[in-house]
């Protein structure tokens, strides 16, 4: 995690009952991310490589991989999103625990704290059970669902 950030973050905090590879599949490869949180989406899990998060045609939003370590962490710098995403990294940090991965989920460097921003972190939340379904129990809630 970037400590040495500025502005404001959203963190969340939970434990998945799976091995931390398949959390990391889940969190980073475009045919998982689909299953709980954008539409469709393109990009591999290589550091530098660009990923598409396609929500709809409004939000067809672009973020580069800034941090990747198999299995323990993926992080997404925003590159093209709007206002309040751009200056943004989120991400997610993967250690093993008694019973499955503890995940610790980072959105960092919000420009304010203001309805997005609060909205935001409330929607991280709900997309990050939705996570947490999936990979436990193999439900995929259906994108118009989805926080």
């Amino acid at each position: 995690m970037n400590d040495q950030s500025t502005g404001h973050h959203i963190y969340h905090d939970l434990v998945i009952k799976a091995d931390p590879a398949a959390v990391f599949a889940a969190i980073s490869e475009p045919a998982h991310l689909v299953n709980w949180w954008p539409l469709r989406c393109t990009g591999q899990p290589m550091l530098g490589n660009e990923y598409n998060f396609h929500f709809t045609s409004e939000y067809d939003w672009f973020g580069e991989v800034s941090q990747l370590i198999p299995k323990k962490s993926f992080h997404i710098k925003m590159t093209r999103a709007d206002e309040d995403w751009t200056p943004t990294t989120f991400g997610f940090n993967l250690m093993p625990a008694d019973g499955g991965t503890q995940l610790e989920f980072s959105h960092l460097d919000w420009p304010a704290c203001n309805a997005h921003f609060r909205r935001s972190s409330f929607c991280w939340a709900m997309l990050l059970k939705g996570l947490k379904d999936y990979v436990e129990k193999g439900i995929v809630l259906p994108f118009e669902e989805r926080a």
